[in-house]
């Protein structure tokens, strides 16, 4: 094909096959870690660089740049403020948990200050790096070209330490992420050790040596056990992390608080800056000073106004509004042994890195079986020479070829025959036979414990076990948890109360969806106006301090703080508006959050019920609680305050069922309520069997059926047609 020649093909196709191509290469080569080592290609080459440099721990320590240059010219082509920023987090106390580079100078710091100029700092390796190199020439993992074809680069470390969960990682590649909090590793081999003996233990089991994660921020982990042990069997999840903190009194009764740790990536100047901004705004009306005490620790000291605050009411509104309380996620995706993306259990990545020590030792033996080998055959070779001393030196003296009349005259290999040349002299003593004889028999030994070992999967285990405990025993001179795990605190009261005045309001929407608060207790007689071609929809009592549900068409709820609303001078505004929430769904209902049972039903006739604290979502984005499916809708959200549903299609067919007949679901489709033919649920209620069911007929007047037994059925039935003068369309309110 000449060079010039122009190829035809689909523009699309060939976008698509470089993109992946792209894609690919940014998953594999550069944001994902592998489950064996916990490593990234960029950190992994740092370590094998600084390992060439000679910079073990206890030497001397060589200028970041050297370092920097060695990885960029011989193994990373990307640029050196790349690689020097992934040298500098290895050898950050406050963002590794475990650090692999024992940095000299300025690393930078918790306030979010950057590192100095790599001329200016210098750095060696540290004693977890060692492990994590260990074995490397004893052909323990297999090695690549480099870039350049000029050398070679590990594909894999030994990685004797469980670095992956130990450190955890970050990452963001096309398409998908990892997000891996750091953990203690003494928790972590406690897990692996009772893994080597059972590897089919369940997920349950791996929260009795790991209790959660641990950071080297140290903090107050607040989750419930049952969210940890979700987060761990699935590989996915967040953890509510928050700041440590205590309460130093003063004389007189007085108090202030005093934060000594920070939230795991939390920067401590943009933290305070944070609150100051809060403080301007007086949204943290009981703080009179915040004062940075930070020495080597962490000591921030919260002044309040007024002595008589709770301390405990104030943190908590902190939390709320501050980086002092902040979700870490885990997204445990990983590359496997194979380089394929994928998420993994805590268990499962347990299990990767065992079986990766069993590969790693496996060849480790191997190799020294090799050595052994080797060295028992020249050995075998050095014996001869001692048994017949005065043949060979006649040999060396007189032949011309005394390699070749040694091979023939006592049967020796080449190797052997080589080995008898380069003796010296004085290694001809008696007291050096005696040497290689003892040499001999404890290689000999060795070899044979080794080569048993290799033929037995439980004495690898059983070798696995102890180097991994004479690890724990190291680590356990000094290591302790940095992260305490304790309950959420139960309150007396909400904390939004602290900031909020409560009083009594009357939450006012439009057909349009437009929302406003008026004070007092209104009713419906009140004369509320509203814009030209709108109208009144909802109408209900609250208070400034609650939060009110808000649920839509689509099956999505959101939450929003009365005290946030709009005054009741206008019209109000739209709720599309104040949440992220499409303008064209319909509102369903409008209640004020409380626990509490609520039924939920699709106009498909599905329904179930649901606490109400379910409703609440933690973001503008809603939460999606009620799934429908096709064309179907979401027709009613009602707090189930009966022992008795009623419901109603809208070919006027009505149904009344059992309340405890519906089941009880934290999200989801439902199951059949009613079933409609060429017609579906038009709505739904719930009733006291006792006070009958009641509906508002037309000219607002209401009416209450006692005798319900007509329309009594099991839940999926039809119904029976409604009574004469229920409303059109079908609707009990």
């Amino acid at each position: 094909m000449a060079d010039n020649e122009l190829i035809k093909t689909d523009f699309s196709s060939e976008l698509s096959q470089r993109y992946l191509a792209y894609a690919l290469s940014t998953i594999t080569s550069r944001s994902l870690p592998d489950v064996r080592d916990g490593l990234k290609p960029v950190h992994r080459r740092l370590l094998f660089a600084m390992r060439q440099l000679k910079l073990d721990p206890g030497l001397a320590f060589k200028k970041s740049a050297r370092v920097v240059g060695d990885v960029m010219g011989k193994f990373h082509p990307h640029g050196d403020a790349a690689i020097y920023d992934a040298m500098v987090r290895l050898a950050q106390e406050f963002a590794m948990r475990y650090r692999l580079v024992d940095g000299q100078g300025n690393f930078g710091n918790i306030d979010g200050d950057n590192a100095a100029a790599m001329r200016y700092t210098e750095a060696r390796l540290t004693y977890v790096a060692q492990l994590l190199l260990d074995g490397i020439d004893e052909d323990a993992v297999d090695f690549r070209q480099t870039y350049d074809g000029e050398g070679e680069e590990p594909v894999i470390l030994p990685a004797a330490f469980p670095n992956l969960l130990a450190n955890g990682a970050q990452g963001i590649a096309v398409g998908m992420a990892t997000s891996i909090p750091p953990h203690n590793v003494l928790e972590l081999i406690d897990a692996s050790l009772h893994l080597i003996k059972f590897p089919n233990a369940t997920h349950a089991k791996m929260l009795d040596f790991i209790k959660g994660p641990d950071f080297p921020t140290g903090g107050v982990l607040i989750d419930a056990p049952d969210q940890l042990a979700e987060a761990y069997a699935t590989g996915r999840g967040s953890f509510r992390l928050r700041a440590a903190w205590e309460v130093e009194t003063e004389r007189g009764g007085g108090w202030k608080i005093v934060v000594t740790a920070i939230p795991y990536q939390v920067q401590k100047a943009r933290l305070i800056e944070k609150m100051a901004e809060l403080m301007q705004a007086k949204k943290l009306p009981f703080i009179a000073d915040i004062l940075d005490e930070s020495a080597e620790d962490i000591r921030l000291v919260i002044e309040p106004k007024s002595r008589r605050i709770d301390p405990g009411m104030v943190m908590e509104n902190l939390f709320r509004l501050t980086d002092l309380e902040y979700r870490v996620s885990l997204n445990l995706n990983v590359l496997d042994a194979n380089g394929t993306p994928g998420v993994l259990s805590i268990r499962d990545a347990l299990l990767a890195w065992i079986d990766h020590q069993l590969v790693v030792l496996r060849r480790r033996t191997h190799h020294r079986l090799g050595k052994i080998a080797a060295r028992l055959e020249v050995l075998g070779g050095y014996l001869i020479v001692f048994l017949n001393l005065d043949e060979v030196i006649a040999i060396i003296r007189e032949e011309d070829h005394p390699k070749d009349k040694l091979m023939v005259r006592f049967s020796l290999t080449e190797n052997q025959a080589n080995a008898i040349l380069d003796m010296r002299l004085r290694s001809l003593r008696k007291l050096e036979e005696m040497e290689l004889r003892r040499e001999q028999e404890s290689l000999s030994e060795e070899q044979a414990k080794l080569s048993a070992m290799m033929e037995s999967e439980d004495q690898q285990r059983t070798m696995i076990a102890s180097n991994i405990k004479a690890m724990k025993a190291e680590f356990a001179k000094t290591e302790q948890r940095l992260t305490r795990i304790e309950p959420l605190p139960e309150l007396d009261s909400d904390p939004a109360d602290l900031l909020v005045e409560k009083e009594p309001i009357t939450v006012v929407c439009s057909q349009n969806g437009w929302i406003r608060s008026m004070k007092g207790r209104l009713d419906e007689t009140a004369d509320i106006r509203f814009k030209e071609g709108d109208g009144p929809q909802f109408l209900l009592h609250a208070d400034s301090t609650d939060r009110l549900i808000i649920g839509l068409e689509n099956g999505r709820f959101f939450t929003l703080a009365a005290d946030r609303l709009p005054g009741g001078r206008g019209f109000g505004e739209p709720l599309a508006l104040m949440l992220d929430m499409p303008a064209d769904q319909p509102i369903v209902a409008i209640m004020v959050a409380k626990s509490g049972p609520v039924l939920l039903a699709s106009s498909s006739g599905h329904g179930f019920v649901t606490d109400m604290m379910q409703l609440v979502a933690q973001t503008k984005t809603g939460r999606q609680v009620m799934s429908v499916m096709d064309k179907a809708r979401m027709v009613a959200a009602t707090p189930l305050d009966g022992d008795m549903v009623a419901l109603v299609g809208s070919n006027r067919k009505m149904l009344i069922i059992r309340g405890d007949e519906i089941p009880v679901m934290a999200k989801g489709r439902g199951v059949i309520l009613q079933r409609h033919k060429d017609a579906w649920l038009a709505d739904a209620t719930s009733f006291v069997s006792e006070d009958g069911l009641s509906w508002t007929q037309s000219g607002g007047r209401t009416r209450t059926e006692k005798d319900i037994m007509p329309w009594m059925g099991k839940r999926g039935g039809a119904g029976k047609m409604v009574p004469v003068g229920f409303p059109k369309p079908p609707r009990f309110t």
